[in-house]
This record gives structure tokens, C-alpha cells and sequence, in this order.
């Protein structure tokens, strides 16, 4: 097992990489200091894992509540955390339980919310379930429900107590799921380890064979860069903007098409395509490089190209209201070689058509 930490003062917590977690009663109440625990997780994850984990929890003595909520982006909403309410309330739960998110990203965002919010904060861990919460979501303390006119607009920074990754979790991951982590994989390559970049497409098929070295790495890699990050910048007021590269135009994919329709790791992996467009067209990355992410991204089986109905008014009307907007003027990610990015005010609505048209 591989132990991490996220350096944020008395708030700061480990992340711990390993195999067969979840069956580690000690290890996985280690960070629970409450008698009462709220399990929140849904439809799909639950058959695999929600026994388990309760057995685990349980076997220290502590009262185990569950909440199953529906699987899907689609459920990200403040109706369905309002769910985990009733299931907190319905079970006389104060403000010292713990909720524990298992599952993937929609799951550790919303009871991430949840515990921010029930009576004005509860401890939390989590326990993510796929490649993309693994590397990312589940680090960081950014929790969110869905508006329908933006992803992720109603939400707070809430860190967790601490993160446990079970990379066995892997093996029942649906292949598009995977190639959907794999963008949020490639996205740490692109704006801060270019030999994090290489080893990627080196090491293609041991990763997606699922070789437990090569993702214990993977895995810990992602982790170690954004805790860094983060413990620099827990607010994203500054270098922690850069792990959106992509999201902007992501997120405006997500919003048009319909929550669910496009995985959001799919939408991102197209988002950086077009983030490296942008940056090319500037003359702030080389052509190569460009070409190169390009390349990275359609070797792990991830959509290049943004949906046909989606043209310029489509993104900017998304973008005007995307998370990095400050005093009216929208701020992209753009990469300036592969292991840098920046964060850049100066584009232009033609800038964005060229890319949009030469996607």
C-alpha cells in the first residue's frame, strides 16, 4: 500500500493506494471518530461493494446507514442530494457522523455537499470506485451538485478526512468508464509532467490491461501532483486553475448535450484537443506538441472531435457562465508546451470560431 497526504494545516488528510482496502476494517475506521456512519452510494456500485464495506465499518462497533441514490450525471442534482437529507434526518444523525462516499465522482461530489452543508458541516471520507474519482475528483475538496444551465454551480470546498483507493475497483470498471478516467490521467501530463506524458504512451497496454504496478503508479502520480496543487491553491485562486484544462470547453459540451449523454472525462478529453487548438492558433505551443496530445488522447480510445450541433453561440453561451468568468471576462486553460499551461484572458470569440470550425 502507498500512503500520500494533502498538506493543508490541521485539515490536512492521506490518500492510501493499495489493494483489498475495503475489507481492512482498522484501516478504513482509522479516520472515523463518529458512532454513527452514513454510507451514500448508488444503483450500480452498490451490489459490488456496499457489503463489504458496511461489514468493515461495522466490525468496530459503529451504527451503519445507507443511502442508495440513482446512478448517473444526470441524478447530480440538488433533488437527489436532498435524499441523502432525508436519510441523515430519517435516522437521527448529528453533526458528529461521518458520510462516506462510495462510488465514483457523482457520488463523492454529492456527499461531499452533503457533508459540507448537514448541520453546516460533517466529517466525511472517500472511498472512490472509478479511474476518474481515483485521480481526481475525490482529491481536493470540491463538492457540487448540477444547475441545468451549468455544471457544478451549486457546490462548496469541503475536504474529506481522508481518501482510501482500492485499485481492485478497476476490474469491474466498464471500458468507456476507464477511458474516461484516463483523460483526467492525461490532463496532469499536459500541465505538469511531461515525463508523466511519455510514460503514458509508453506504457499504454500495461495500463490498460490493468497491471496493478502500473496503475498503483498511475494513480499515485495523479494524487501526489494535485495534492501538491492543492495544498498550494486549496481555493483555486491561482495555480489551481490549471486542472481545468479542458473543462471550459467540456463542461459546455456536458451542459448542451444533456447530463449523461457524454461521460465527462469524454467531454474533457475533447475539451483539451481544443484547449491545444486555441493555444496553437495564439502561438503559445508548438505544433508537435499540439499534434502529440492529440495523439495521447486517441491512443486511450477517447472522442476527439465536439458534437456536430454544437457551434460557436452554443459554447458561448455555456462558457458566460463557466466557474473562471471574473468581471464578465472568461479565462481558458491553454497548455504552452506538454508539462505547462497557463491560464489566458486574451481570446477572442474568431480565435474560437477558427477552432471550432477546424474541429
Amino acid at each position: 500500500m502507498k500512503q500520500l497526504k494533502v498538506q493543508l494545516g490541521d485539515r490536512s488528510y492521506p490518500i492510501y493506494i493499495g489493494q483489498n482496502l475495503f475489507v481492512d476494517s482498522e484501516l478504513l475506521t482509522r479516520h472515523i471518530n463518529a458512532n454513527k456512519v452514513m454510507i451514500v452510494t448508488n444503483t450500480v456500485v452498490a451490489p459490488l461493494y456496499l457489503e463489504q464495506v458496511k461489514k468493515s465499518i461495522e466490525s468496530s462497533g459503529k451504527q451503519v446507514d445507507v443511502t442508495i441514490l440513482p446512478d448517473g450525471e444526470q441524478y447530480k442534482t440538488l433533488e437527489t442530494l436532498n435524499v441523502i437529507f432525508d436519510g441523515l434526518l430519517q435516522h437521527q444523525h448529528g453533526r458528529d457522523t461521518c458520510i462516506v462516499a462510495l462510488g465514483g465522482g457523482v457520488i463523492g461530489d454529492m456527499a461531499g455537499f452533503a457533508a459540507s452543508c448537514y448541520q453546516r458541516g460533517v466529517d466525511f471520507i472517500q472511498l472512490p470506485t472509478t479511474l476518474l474519482a481515483q485521480v481526481d475528483s475525490s482529491v481536493g475538496g470540491k463538492t457540487a451538485v448540477n444547475h441545468p444551465l451549468g455544471k457544478n454551480m451549486i457546490g462548496a470546498f469541503h475536504q474529506p478526512k481522508a481518501v482510501y483507493i482500492d485499485i481492485n475497483c478497476l476490474n469491474t470498471l466498464a471500458k468507456n468508464q476507464f477511458a474516461a478516467g484516463m483523460a483526467e490521467v492525461i490532463k496532469y501530463g499536459i500541465i505538469w509532467d511531461r515525463d508523466f506524458f511519455d510514460w503514458l504512451g509508453e506504457n499504454k497496454s500495461q495500463v490498460t490491461e490493468l497491471s496493478s504496478q502500473s496503475l498503483t503508479y498511475l494513480i499515485a502520480r495523479c494524487c501526489e501532483i494535485k495534492a501538491e496543487v492543492v495544498s498550494c491553491d486549496e481555493k483555486e485562486h491561482g495555480v489551481r486553475a490549471l486542472l481545468n484544462l479542458g473543462h471550459t470547453f467540456g463542461h459546455a459540451i456536458e451542459s448542451e448535450q444533456g447530463y449523461g449523454a457524454w461521460l465527462h472525462g469524454e467531454a474533457v478529453a475533447v475539451g483539451m484537443i481544443m484547449a491545444a487548438k486555441t493555444s496553437l492558433k495564439m502561438g503559445l505551443i508548438a505544433s508537435d506538441e499540439q499534434d502529440l496530445i492529440t495523439q495521447l488522447i486517441t491512443l486511450y480510445d477517447l472522442p476527439t472531435k465536439h458534437p456536430n450541433d454544437m457551434q460557436l453561440p452554443e459554447f458561448l453561451r455555456h462558457m458566460a457562465i463557466d466557474k473562471k468568468v471574473i468581471a464578465g471576462q472568461l479565462r481558458f486553460v491553454l497548455p504552452t508546451s506538454i508539462g505547462a499551461a497557463e491560464l489566458v484572458a486574451n481570446v477572442t470569440q474568431e480565435t474560437l470560431k477558427q477552432v471550432i470550425v477546424s474541429d
